[in-house]
């Protein structure tokens, strides 16, 4: 089995729930390394505030200033520095608003105004509201990336394209839809 059969399977597999949090997050963060770094650099995983209140899942810092690639396009428009990604992996209750805003409010500044949520499935529609509230206040871009969609990125990157460009697809159709 290859790193991107392995992967596929580990992302796959991971129980829902608490039981189930830690072998996603892991999984999540072996695909994201795989799909980003480089151009982006190692993760920095579950950083702390210096107060330590806050705590984030994942920063994947982003040096690149080349317009000509995604994340350099992706620095420049939103200022994308620091890429933060969270990790839901919920069983019964639903990913929603409450969620969506602990993600927003990760987003102080220098980091930038990108996040993505990586889902075992889709937030509600409560969380997709909210996302548009913070898009119209703030400028801040919070994308809602499930399990399916990190695979399907992984098929992209093993045919020889750039997963990111699913990244830079899901911006722009949020672009559209935003309210």
């Amino acid at each position: 089995m290859n790193k991107a059969q392995a992967l596929r399977q580990r992302l796959k597999k991971c129980p829902p729930g608490r039981a189930g949090w830690a072998k996603f997050e892991d999984a999540c963060i072996g695909a994201l390394r795989y799909l980003f770094v480089p151009p982006l650099t190692e993760p920095i995983i579950q950083p702390r505030t210096y107060s330590g209140t806050d705590r984030r899942d994942a920063v994947f810092p982003n040096r690149n200033l080349d317009t000509s690639n995604n994340w350099g396009h992706l620095h420049k428009e939103l200022g994308a520095r620091l890429v933060l990604f969270e990790f839901k992996n919920y069983d019964a209750e639903e990913i929603g608003k409450e969620e969506t805003n602990q993600t927003r409010n990760y987003l102080t500044q220098p980091m930038g105004r990108l996040a993505i949520m990586c889902c075992n499935r889709l937030p509600n529609h409560a969380a997709h509201l909210k996302r548009n509230t913070i898009f119209s206040e703030d400028r801040k871009v919070i994308l809602f990336v499930t399990t399916d969609h990190l695979v399907e990125m992984i098929s992209i990157k093993e045919r020889g394209d750039d997963p990111s460009d699913l990244i830079i697809d899901m911006i722009e159709r949020f672009y559209l839809q935003h309210e």
